[in-house]
């Protein structure tokens, strides 16, 4: 019986539009990362990557510490912080501020924490217009959808796409000059920013030494968000904080080459309180609210805490083979390829989709280019033997185990295996029973004129 995450699977490898614009998105994203951390402009990029590595390790081991630092700060600096343990009293928090302060319209800036609780869908549901800001995400919310990309949420569509959409929901004569959609969106978002009562952004990092809160874009838009309404409410997950100010400039280097190839993002915005007096803009209140929502049910467990780490720039999506055939939506929640494939059985249980950490090639790409260094392939061998081995435990067809044991038998026989590289030019000629399946979404390479058995023994 196919699962509701095989369908969109194969729904989505039968789409050859999506496909190519799947490709072709990454594939960019992939190559500004790789240009903008190259050795001869960012020799020192390993040594961030370690740093950067030591700092979360640091922070989270003690993160009970830097949390109430943060809190000491953020208070003294004119602001609330509020604790919430889910999606329900986030929720429960802004409504009952919404109807105090009889406020109706609320912008909001990208964030994938508000995602991860379905804010929107809440605030909606009581009343309350809650409008994205950023470009991709307004987008995407004009179609009803969730975000594709954790970095481009519009990733999927093309320009005719979001003309169709435009011109459905916003009466726009179909525009397919993407300069030209980007102003008639930006004619319409201007109009909410004026209006809003509340703005609801997310947070990149929380300095726990100042109580800042720092948001890092590209549009602007987090800024219009968090100034022109009289309230801002930034949420955030409890382990994006990290310890001093002097600390953000390793995360700031490693954040916009590893997204999107940039060595700064456009806006970089420091957010301490509400406004003071003298201060010509900013918002009369600012509250922090701090989500766990399952983050200290991951921290417990000292072997995949690491996820933890996570900084949210989306790389190891974009190299990732895997969900550069599949997508995001393939994904059952908000969190998409391989960050999303291990933290989504630990907020959500093992078992809500025991597929999810087979959805991998173990390759090992999304640990070399993660900024850092999450083991990520470790993290998911260890999810796949809690697939196997805890309750309601899946358990290998015998096919799967045969090959598992023909070929540990293989490794441990040099002659056999040497006889079986004569036999592997036959290999693109196999296509039968299992491997039908596994070769349909893959291309095998041409095989080379000699092996490297023949290569070294010529050699003498």
């Amino acid at each position: 019986m196919p699962t509701a995450f095989n369908e969109k699977i194969s729904q989505t490898l039968g789409n050859q539009k999506l496909q190519l614009a799947l490709y072709a998105g990454t594939g960019r994203l992939v190559e500004h990362r790789k240009h903008a951390v190259a050795e001869e402009r960012l020799p020192e990029y390993q040594e961030l990557r370690s740093h950067a590595n030591a700092l979360k390790k640091h922070t989270i081991e003690h993160l009970d510490h830097y949390l109430e630092q943060l809190e000491a700060n953020v208070q003294a600096h004119g602001g609330q912080v509020i604790w919430c343990r889910d999606a329900a009293e986030v929720s429960d928090f802004v409504l009952d501020l919404a109807k105090r302060r009889q406020a109706r319209l609320i912008v909001k800036s990208k964030s994938m924490t508000t995602e991860e609780i379905d804010l929107n869908e809440r605030l909606e549901h009581h009343g309350l217009e809650a409008v994205e800001t950023d470009l991709g995400e307004y987008i995407i919310q004009l179609r009803g959808e969730r975000p594709y990309h954790i970095v481009a949420p519009a990733l999927h569509l093309t320009r005719y796409d979001v003309a169709d959409i435009f011109q459905e929901k916003l009466g726009i004569p179909n525009e397919t000059v993407i300069e030209k959609q980007t102003m008639i969106a930006r004619s319409v978002l201007r109009e909410k920013f004026l209006a809003a009562d509340i703005g609801i952004t997310g947070a990149n990092f929380l300095i726990a030494d100042s109580g800042a809160v720092v948001l890092v874009e590209n549009e602007g838009n987090a800024r219009l968000t968090t100034t022109a309404p009289k309230i801002h409410i930034a949420v955030a997950g409890i382990e994006k904080i990290i310890p001093r100010a002097q600390d953000l400039g390793v995360f700031l280097k490693l954040l916009g080459r590893s997204a999107t190839g940039q060595p700064l993002t456009v806006y970089t915005s420091f957010l301490s309180g509400a406004r003071r007096e003298g201060e010509i803009d900013g918002p009369d209140e600012f509250y922090l609210v701090l989500l766990d929502n399952g983050r200290t049910k991951l921290l417990a467990d000292p072997d995949k805490r690491e996820s933890l780490y996570c900084i949210r720039c989306g790389a190891c999506l974009n190299i990732c083979p895997v969900y550069r055939k599949i997508g995001g939506h393939s994904f059952p929640w908000i969190y998409s390829g391989p960050i999303g494939a291990i933290i989504t059985p630990q907020f959500l249980g093992i078992q809500h989709t025991p597929a999810l950490p087979f959805a991998s090639s173990l390759c090992g790409a999304c640990a070399e280019v993660c900024p850092v260094k999450i083991d990520i392939p470790k993290v998911l061998l260890d999810l796949r033997a809690g697939v196997k081995e805890g309750p309601g435990k899946a358990k290998s067809d015998w096919l799967e185990r045969l090959g598992f044991h023909a070929f540990a038998w293989l490794m441990c026989h040099p002659k056999a295996y040497a006889l079986m590289g004569r036999f592997s030019r036959l290999a693109p000629l196999l296509n039968i029973g299992p491997l039908r399946a596994w070769r349909s979404q893959r291309d095998l390479p041409a095989m080379p004129a000699k092996s490297f058995r023949q290569l070294w023994k010529e050699r003498g």
